[in-house]
């Protein structure tokens, strides 16, 4: 059985281990082990959210679910490294360095590092993680959803808070763009916001494995993850929604909130700035029916959710995460969904 997974942040990572959990670890490197009779799972990773800061580059959503996988991630937070220490960053703010509003742990910083070597040799970002999960062996194929510069920006009005000192006093009815880690971490996505935006998309395309990973899968799954910056970044990436609308197998998502809230992260901010309500039905529809203009075929919701979406297959479904056997649940649920047999490891 193969799996394709699009996937971003901390719900992302926490639902491929439930995928993995179900299906068994993939082997690694790629085409190693039983081959045709072994499950497969490729994660799809979203890079919106990706960063270069203090000379190095940054990829949340790659790291998190790399850590996840590989048993490094700190579990209070979901995110970073385990056993963190925060040495470099103080330091950093001792110099005044900027910015000063993001924090890099220690053990987490040399990941970039290496990363942002190899960038520097001439790599590419998914030669790059190929090569990071050799370390980490997460039993999933992760994929950037791109090589190349893919970064969601978030447009808001311009400000002197936003500018920096001495930026005047612009009109209001002025803005400007600023990228997503500091919208979300140094403002709390605080600010009167109109929209977001990818730089770099116009010449962005997927990264080698995306397409074939979403048109040769059994089943396709969109994790709970944020449906705007995370799952909606990917889409984004040219080829990735011709791809989901064109592939053979069913494509079933996860709702990312239950009761009208998202269980964390920042899905409800995000959606209200493009103006979709934070609940199941709305979210579905958003994503939209693939016998019409959009992705899907089949979406789950929590116990208590409703969604009537034409063209869309829904069923209501336990939808917590509490351990990986639930979770894994979910994916027999969404494949039970669509008429895909699974096979557990």
């Amino acid at each position: 059985m193969k799996t394709t997974v699009l996937v971003g942040g901390v719900g992302g990572a926490r639902f491929l281990d439930g995928v993995r959990h179900l299906l068994g670890p993939t082997p690694f490197p790629a085409g190693a082990g039983d081959g045709d009779s072994a499950n497969s799972v490729t994660a799809v990773v979203n890079i919106g959210d990706d960063a270069w800061m203090h000379g190095v580059r940054i990829c949340p959503d790659l790291d998190t679910c790399m850590y996840t996988l590989g048993g490094g991630i700190d579990t209070e937070r979901g995110w970073g490294r385990e056993d963190e220490t925060w040495n470099a960053k103080e330091e950093l703010a001792a110099y005044g360095a900027d910015p000063d509003w993001f924090g890099l742990g220690d053990r987490d910083l040399a990941t970039h590092l290496i990363r942002t070597q190899m960038l520097d040799a001439g790599y590419r970002l998914s030669d790059i993680t190929e090569a990071l999960c050799k370390r980490w062996q997460p039993g999933v194929r992760l994929i950037p959803a791109t090589d190349d510069r893919h970064e969601t920006h978030v447009v808001v009005n311009r400000s002197g808070d936003v500018l920096g000192a001495g930026a005047g006093s612009p009109s209001p009815d002025d803005k400007v763009a600023i990228h997503f880690q500091e919208w979300w971490v140094r403002y709390r996505a605080k600010i009167p916001t109109h929209g977001f935006a990818q730089v770099g998309s116009d010449d962005a395309k997927p990264a080698p494995g995306v397409l074939d990973a979403i048109a040769d899968a059994d089943i396709v799954l969109l994790a709970p993850s944020n449906p705007v910056v995370s799952i909606g970044a990917i889409i984004s990436v040219p080829g990735v929604r011709a791809a989901l609308r064109t592939t053979s197998a069913p494509v079933v998502g996860i709702s990312p909130v239950i009761g009208g809230a998202p269980l964390r992260g920042m899905a409800d901010e995000c959606l209200s700035v493009i103006g979709v309500e934070t609940t199941a039905e709305a979210i579905g529809a958003h994503y939209g029916a693939r016998s019409g203009t959009g992705i899907l075929d089949g979406w789950l919701v929590a116990p208590g959710d409703t969604a009537d979406i034409p063209g869309v297959a829904t069923r209501a479904v336990p939808l917590l995460m509490t351990e990986p056997s639930a979770t894994a649940q979910m994916v027999r649920d969404a494949c039970d969904l669509v008429g895909v047999p699974v096979t557990p490891a």
